[in-house]
């Protein structure tokens, strides 16, 4: 078993680190916020009180924080990871971040003697809480290999898809498909709604069909109730859609759609719910329908 340091206890990182506890990993957590440790320790983990003291003893560093500014801070800096992390441990950054900057950060890393790869993750909090997470690496092979077991304590769907780097890349990708399947289902449901369709009855048969997909699964209940109870905020797609359309654009690729997804997140957030789970894009289509909001708004 591994002494591993987890920071960042969030909606994603809590249960994920739980998992590693449970496991039997030596799990010493930090977080800005100290409720989210005081529950990693009752769950039978370990709480530090900085950074450095998380990462003192710890054969492998886990990261889940929201942003490139984020990661770098905690990475870098005479307080920061590289600084005090033991000679050859790893650092696996499962935040979602620009591409460019997991590149630069194992770089970083490997000056420092560091091993650092991009681990970033799909499947929302439903997936950190079951376990079920899919986890696209980027990281050397060697690397990979030796910290695989960890990462299938918490994913059931963990790929090596490159060197540092391209696990963000991946996820750009995958944010771009989420986005823009969870408007159509919101167009949808608005659609059927105007019919005055049994909507929860045309959920079950589209999700039979070709049309099925896992959005329809795990979002589309709580679209059709109006529940945007967080698991994913809009906040955090409407980062990761910039992180896409700048990436797109450095390497001249053309996502008209996406692009036109980005402004649509852009919208609902700028009208107040940037706290809200991503599928209230179902209410961004509900306005500009001329329609009341579900949920209020």
């Amino acid at each position: 078993m591994s002494t591993i340091a987890f920071i960042g206890l969030g909606i994603m990182g809590g249960p994920m680190a739980r998992h590693l506890v449970e496991a039997g990993h030596r799990v010493i957590g930090f977080n800005r916020s100290s409720e989210p440790v005081e529950r990693l320790a009752a769950a039978g983990g370990e709480g530090a009180t900085s950074v450095a003291d998380a990462v003192r003893d710890a054969e492998v560093t886990i990261t889940v924080v929201p942003d490139s500014p984020d990661v770098e801070s905690l990475a870098l800096g005479e307080d920061g990871i590289y600084a005090n992390a033991r000679q050859g441990s790893i650092h696996i950054d499962m935040s979602s971040i620009r591409p460019d900057v997991a590149a630069r950060l194992a770089e970083a890393g490997k000056a420092a003697g560091v091993r650092v790869m991009d681990a970033p993750v799909s499947g929302g909090e439903t997936g950190a809480i079951e376990g079920t997470l899919s986890v696209m690496v980027g990281a050397e092979r060697e690397d990979f290999d030796e910290v695989k077991p960890i990462l299938e304590t918490m994913g059931t769907t963990v790929v090596l898809v490159g060197p540092p780097g391209s696990g963000q890349t991946v996820k750009a990708a995958n944010q771009l498909i989420v986005a823009g399947t969870i408007e159509l289902v919101a167009e949808a449901i608005v659609f059927l709604r105007a019919y005055g369709v049994d909507t929860e009855a045309a959920v079950a048969v589209l999700a039979g069909g070709l049309a099925g997909s896992r959005i329809l699964e795990r979002k589309a209940a709580n679209m059709l109730a109006g529940n945007f109870e967080p698991g994913f905020r809009i906040d955090l797609h409407h980062k990761d859609m910039g992180i896409v359309t700048a990436a797109a654009r450095e390497r001249d690729v053309a996502i008209p759609l996406g692009a036109l997804t980005a402004q649509l997140v852009g919208a609902v957030r700028a009208q107040g719910d940037g706290k809200l789970d991503h599928s209230a894009l179902l209410k961004g289509v509900e306005r500009l329908s001329g329609r009341k909001p579900l949920g209020g708004g």
